[in-house]
């Protein structure tokens, strides 16, 4: 549904995506992940045509749901659902009158617009709210909001810009939920940015971008199978003064802080003898050692990796 191969943007100087391609196929949900102002924005933008692109367009080629979005841009564009990061919908209009006013600006005929309308309400969970004035929603409804009149006309392909950022744990919880339905059920080709790991577990593959530049892709179980064996879990206190000599141990790579606890990551084939050397350690030099043993890596393990990759 999404084939998008060798988009570039820049802004001046300033290259904000080079080089990317990528693919999402019906029923797919691929999440875009990286740090602030690593280019997440700048694709979608892209893929969904608010920006045109730079560089040797010969090379560049996208196609939304089989449409070329260079040359066949508005019918691209029927295809696609958009949810931008910001609330961008009328405030003061009702949650039904949003609905009905991108309906119609879709040319959703007036014999389907609220039938329609009322069936995305119900699966989003406003059906309650039609009445409400948008700017009298919680955060969490207004993305829900957000996400229904990106419904509205059917699309085959849904654009999510970071949508759960500034919502509380459940009604992420909640809109992941719908998204997985989407995707599964009707079979929506989905690409998501988010700054969220967890979120990005949940992907059916993810992206790692940075810089502008996508370092690397796939299921989320195989990138951390990248790490197998390297991550160690570490708890006592204090763990700052863990983590110090943690940090000094010729084995390790990287020490970070996880809850109450330590991930460490050796390297290859060090973390043996790296657990060995923490196990001596006695309260003699500030600190106590409770558990040490090695996990399955995380994704937040594998991000970290790769941008030390690439300093």
């Amino acid at each position: 549904m999404i084939e998008a191969q060798h988009l570039t943007k820049s802004f001046g100087a300033v290259r904000a995506v080079e080089d990317v391609s990528l693919s999402v196929a019906g029923g797919e949900i691929y999440g875009l992940v990286g740090p602030d102002g690593a280019g997440k924005t700048t694709t979608i933008r892209l893929l969904c045509g608010a920006l045109s692109l730079t560089g040797d367009a010969s090379s560049v080629r996208v196609e939304i749901a089989g449409f070329d979005l260079l040359h066949k841009l508005e019918q691209a564009r029927a295809q696609i659902g958009y949810l931008p990061q910001r609330f961008s919908l009328y405030e003061d209009l009702t949650v039904l009158e949003n609905l009905r006013f991108f309906a119609e600006v879709r040319g959703i005929p007036a014999s389907e617009w609220k039938p329609r309308c009322m069936e995305i309400l119900t699966f989003v969970g406003l059906d309650g709210f039609i009445n409400r004035r948008a700017g009298l929603l919680s955060g969490g409804m207004k993305q829900k909001l957000g996400l229904a009149v990106a419904l509205v006309h059917r699309p085959k392909v849904l654009l999510l810009d970071e949508p759960t950022t500034g919502v509380d744990p459940v009604t992420r919880q909640d809109f992941w939920q719908l998204i997985i339905r989407l995707a599964a059920e009707e079979k929506i080709a989905v690409l998501v940015s988010t700054p969220y790991m967890d979120e990005a577990a949940r992907c059916s593959r993810v992206g790692f971008m940075r810089q502008g530049r996508l370092l690397v892709e796939g299921a989320p179980e195989d990138l951390r199978k990248t790490l197998d064996g390297r991550i160690i879990e570490v708890r006592g206190k204090p763990l700052m003064g863990l983590r110090t000599i943690a940090q000094a141990d010729p084995g390790v790579e990287n020490a970070q802080m996880f809850g109450d606890r330590l991930h460490l990551r050796s390297k290859p084939g060090a973390a043996e003898a790296v657990m060995g050397r923490l196990r001596q350690l006695s309260p003699a030099q500030g600190v106590e050692v409770g558990l040490i043993r090695t996990v399955p890596a995380q994704l937040e393990d594998v991000f970290i990796h790769l941008l030390e990759a690439q300093l």
